[in-house]
């Protein structure tokens, strides 16, 4: 139908929907913005149903973790600027997060295109020879007004597959071009040229959502799936010897008595890094779990492990039945709200054992998380990388237990 105004209005001549219409046409209107966003399976994540602070049993820094995400999630939705990074692990909330964003902007009329990055890529390739060819789609893909790339780093991370995911985040970022990228990655494990504008500050809003898989019980079998601390439940500050019965040096007395008093002081409140250094069976064992059943006894959720153990916890990811990947493994790891790493230097020093315990010092030492660590070894005696965050005495702390191995004999 057309307006009934008088001629010379601008909206004169000009045909128009019927107001009978309109609910019909906003309908038609809403499932085409679906269809082009891919939302049609995530229509019912929202913001509304998020829960905000997460399922009963999380930690508080878990809670607030995804209670923070939460809020800058939404107010991204409401500003459409910048580049918004969820990084997380498997379950933890960035999908819905990211889905709630897109479900936002199709009801406000913004056309969006959420995506898998494995999916995107598959796309392209398959574009090639089709109806509407690769130029098109790969067009339409990064000049979208929103682009959510959700599952960034599971992609076969081929040369092509590289160059095209940097051409997409390239443009996007000379643009400025709204975009939202989910990831179980740290930056560190990003293509250098990719990671470059992820970690550019004026532009892009790097969260991490440290809470579990919600999919997965929130028993203690499943919440310390790696850990030994249950060995050790009986090692507590009570029943530390201080061994003042067995007539030691005054100085090997002294080392043992400035450990356990740090240790105490670190279990009330974990900061930065605390390590003991000593001969096996000096007490360090004893002090590092005593600080993680305080932090269990607490409500929080500890990760002791002996090294070795790790590495192997690790290698078994690569076996093709294995329940858990290595990504969320080391994910795991990596970010626990306290980390024991028990017997350092007594892994097999293989190359690819050394990398890995370097990726896991380097992330902590970054994120500054709290660390525990025990060793035998002399600082000489490490790799050099672990050794220089060692050394830095503004996050961590260094007890040399000089005494040595306990025997349970008192001095007669």
């Amino acid at each position: 139908m057309r307006s009934e105004v008088p001629p010379g209005h601008p909206e004169f001549g000009k045909l128009q929907i019927c107001s009978c219409r309109h609910g019909e046409v906003a309908q038609h209107s809403r499932r085409r913005l679906y269809a082009i966003s891919r939302l049609d399976e995530l229509n019912h994540l929202s913001f509304d149903n998020f829960e905000v602070r997460g399922r009963v049993g999380l930690t508080a820094r878990q809670a607030d973790s995804l209670e923070t995400a939460f809020n800058q999630a939404q107010h991204f939705a409401r500003q459409m600027e910048g580049w918004l990074l969820l990084e997380g692990g498997y379950g933890s909330g960035k999908t819905h997060l990211a889905a709630a964003i897109a479900n936002f902007a199709v009801s406000v009329g913004l056309p969006a295109i959420f995506i898998t990055v494995p999916d995107l890529l598959d796309e392209l390739r398959f574009s090639y020879g089709s109806e509407h060819g690769f130029e098109e789609r790969f067009e339409e893909i990064r000049q979208a007004p929103l682009l959510i790339l959700d599952d960034f780093g599971t992609q076969n991370a081929t040369e092509w597959a590289q160059e095209k995911l940097f051409q997409i985040l390239n443009h996007r970022y000379i643009n400025r071009l709204p975009l939202v990228v989910t990831t179980n990655l740290s930056l560190d494990q990003v293509e250098g040229r990719i990671r470059s504008r992820l970690s550019d500050p004026e532009l892009v809003s790097h969260l991490r959502v440290l809470a579990p898989d919600y999919r997965r019980p929130m028993d203690d079998s499943s919440q310390n799936e790696l850990s030994a601390l249950h060995l050790l439940r009986e090692r507590n500050f009570a029943n530390f010897d201080l061994r003042e019965g067995e007539g030691l040096p005054q100085a090997d007395q002294k080392s043992l008595r400035k450990a356990f008093d740090a240790a105490r002081k670190y279990a009330e409140k974990p900061k930065g890094w605390l390590v003991f250094m000593g001969s096996h069976g000096s007490g360090k064992t004893h002090l590092a779990a005593a600080i993680a059943n305080y932090s269990q006894d607490m409500g929080k959720v500890p990760l002791f492990v002996m090294v070795p153990d790790l590495l192997d916890h690790l290698r078994a990811t690569f076996n093709p039945n294995s329940p858990v990947s290595y990504d969320r493994r080391f994910e795991e790891i990596r970010n626990s709200e306290l980390l024991v790493l028990d017997d350092l230097g007594t892994q097999s020093a293989t190359p690819w054992a050394r990398e890995k315990l370097y990726q896991l010092f380097n992330h902590r030492y970054n994120a500054q998380l709290p660390t525990v660590i025990t060793t035998a070894d002399r600082l000489d005696d490490m790799d050099p990388r672990i050794r220089s965050r060692m050394l830095d005495t503004r996050l961590c702390t260094i007890h040399g237990i000089t005494a040595p191995a306990f025997t349970g004999k008192a001095k007669r």
